[in-house]
């Protein structure tokens, strides 16, 4: 069935707009970066990654990421081809599929992906929530490749929390923003996926922590 006019405007400018307006955010914020030596380290040694963060954090992370080429995981949905085509403004390619659509599919592309060279990013409480809480697919993607998880975090002093699902964070020009790295880590054989995805799902709230702690090191609050 063909797409009904708008719809295939909007699919069409949507990410043009929507890619101009996150650079024209980051370009005009002050931004720092923390703790991204570790990461820095593996990509130097040309290893890739498995980077995750919240889905409500999305806004920002293209401009934040500057390894070797990565592929994200997004849901199959209308929101997610928007999503997708934005991310290729940025050269960041993207794996269709979720945990409640195509799921099983995107997760074998995302291994197949495994063997190259491209960092596999997630948002592990995407795509519906439970907001802030760790799902199964980043665990077993680790598990199965041996790749180390690597928390990402964006914390921003203006912007709106939207009455979404996950509070979705859109940053305002002119603020300060700080993008937040925690260190790898790697699926250890001797630990159950449950106590592996306790150390994820840790690491990550630590790493928000540290980006809202240095936002107050200069007086500032994050939203």
């Amino acid at each position: 069935m063909k797409e009904p006019l708008l719809q295939r405007i909007v699919l069409s400018a949507g990410p043009w707009l929507a890619a101009r307006l996150i650079h024209l955010v980051h370009k005009c914020q002050r931004v720092d970066s923390i703790g991204e030596e570790a990461l820095a380290s593996l990509w130097q040694k040309q290893q890739s990654v498995i980077l995750a963060f919240w889905h409500d954090q999305l806004f920002m992370m293209a401009t934040g990421y500057h390894g070797l080429g990565a592929r994200v995981m997004i849901s199959a949905s209308k929101d997610g081809e928007l999503i997708a085509r934005t991310m290729q403004y940025f050269n960041i390619g993207s794996v269709r599929g979720s945990s409640t659509r195509g799921g099983k599919a995107a997760f074998r592309e995302m291994l197949a992906l495994a063997r190259e060279p491209f960092d596999l990013v997630f948002t592990p409480d995407g795509p519906k929530g439970p907001r802030h809480e760790v799902k199964e697919g980043v665990i077993q993607l680790a598990r199965l490749t041996g790749r180390p998880v690597v928390p990402m975090a964006f914390a921003c002093s203006h912007g709106r929390r939207f009455a979404s699902w996950d509070r979705f964070l859109l940053p305002y020009p002119f603020g300060r923003g700080v993008y937040a790295f925690g260190e790898p880590l790697y699926y250890n054989p001797t630990e159950t996926p449950e106590q592996f995805r306790t150390r994820i799902q840790a690491a990550m709230e630590d790493n928000d922590r540290r980006a809202a702690e240095r936002l107050k090191s200069y007086g500032l609050s994050a939203v």
